[in-house]
């Protein structure tokens, strides 16, 4: 799929993350792809998964871009880390790798300019996850297809909120030209309608609709 007709498809719509870690209740491939399914029910234009497994068993079950990472490790740069990570990511059948784009230190002390050029030999396109405008500059010289707001909170050098970054998200569409995907503590459709207003080309929405223990605990929390 070329970038084009990616964006055709996702324009001005929600992508929903299906994901589940091996200690959350909803974790299994077959629970996810069933996510899928009823994301692609809802009217999403758009998944994004985690892991080769899962990203194979939902491109089997939903006509949608599939936008797939591959989580190894829980620190520094664990977000699809290494060109081997990408490769086997595609291989299951993603459209698009999303990939740490924070220019910290990767595991194998590859550059994220490599991976970028190395997926898109292999016919992928590429997501950068950042979390600073800085980082967004770079992601776009290194020929990232699109950027998301993805890693804003999750860094030493991002602000730490329990709101969208729209701040972030603002900077991004001012002074790139490469489409901006908005991602990250979108709990709300007023928030999801809010990113799209201020110029993201699609909305990623995960724990909100995916998560239903996270979902619970906001409406616990709320009713203490």
């Amino acid at each position: 799929m070329d970038r084009q007709t990616f964006l055709e498809q996702v324009r001005g719509g929600l992508i929903v993350s299906c994901q589940a870690l091996a200690d959350e209740p909803l974790h299994g491939t077959d629970i996810m792809a069933r996510m899928a399914l009823a994301a692609q029910q809802g009217g999403a234009v758009g998944i994004r998964a985690n892991g080769p497994a899962d990203v194979k068993a939902i491109r089997q079950t939903v006509a949608l871009p599939v936008i797939g990472l591959y989580k190894d490790g829980s620190s520094g740069v664990y977000i699809t880390p290494t060109l081997r990570h990408a490769q086997a990511i595609l291989e299951a059948g993603a459209e698009v790798v999303a990939l740490d784009g924070t220019g910290r230190p990767r595991p194998d002390g590859s550059v994220f300019a490599d991976i970028v050029k190395g997926i898109h030999q292999l016919g992928g396109l590429v997501m950068a996850d950042i979390s600073t405008l800085d980082e967004g500059v770079a992601a776009e010289a290194a020929d990232a297809d699109v950027v998301g707001t993805t890693l804003s909170g999750y860094t030493p050098n991002s602000p730490q909120l329990e709101t969208p970054d729209f701040a972030l998200l603002k900077a991004l569409v001012s002074h790139l030209h490469v489409p901006i995907i908005a991602e990250g503590r979108i709990h709300t459709p007023e928030q999801a309608r809010q990113a799209l207003d201020l110029g993201a080309t699609a909305v990623v929405v995960g724990g909100a609709i995916t998560r239903p223990q996270q979902i619970t605990a906001r409406f616990v929390a709320a009713l203490k």
